[in-house]
């Protein structure tokens, strides 16, 4: 007789594949507004499905609920995602993973402005969109636009916080 294990595979961080932080802000009626977006290129070795089930099981993991409402960084200190903003850089911390990336000046002056950034955490992967290649604002908001990027992501206001407090 055969049986299968109920148990549950380790994360582990390598079935994510590549993961990509981008930051851009926008227009909003009260000024500009500091976004994240980090998504999987799907690169993973068992291919982009597993990579997204990687990401959505990170997100799940660590209470941030993939296509439910938004989660306020603000109002729970217990979040295990934060932001630092340092030195010209944004770097996303959880548990077992760490993420950065360099955002252009008007990113840093709107979250220096508003102390905070809207992070859209997607499950979906954009493997055209590799670090170190230009994206197009058309191809940026044609993908952290579409419903199917929005639907399968966590949406947290994530605070700044810098190493000077």
């Amino acid at each position: 007789m055969t049986s299968t294990s109920s148990e549950t595979r380790p994360f582990r961080v390598a079935d994510l594949g590549t993961l990509v932080v981008l930051a851009w802000s926008g227009e909003a009626p009260d000024g500009d507004m500091p976004y994240l977006l980090a998504y999987t290129l799907g690169d993973a070795a068992d291919g982009p499905e597993a990579a997204s089930a990687a990401v959505e099981r990170l997100l799940t993991d660590n209470g941030l609920p993939v296509g439910g409402d938004v989660v306020d960084g603000a109002s729970r200190p217990s979040l295990p995602i934060t932001m630092l903003v340092e030195s010209g850089q944004a770097v996303l911390n959880m548990p077992q993973l760490n993420a950065q990336c360099v955002p252009p000046p008007e990113w840093l002056a709107a979250v220096g402005e508003r102390g905070f950034a809207y992070l859209v955490f997607t499950t979906r992967p954009w493997p055209e969109a590799e670090p170190g290649k230009p994206v197009t604002p058309e191809a940026l908001a044609e993908f952290a636009g579409a419903e199917e990027t929005l639907t399968a992501a966590a949406h947290i206001v994530l605070p700044a916080r810098s190493l000077r407090g």
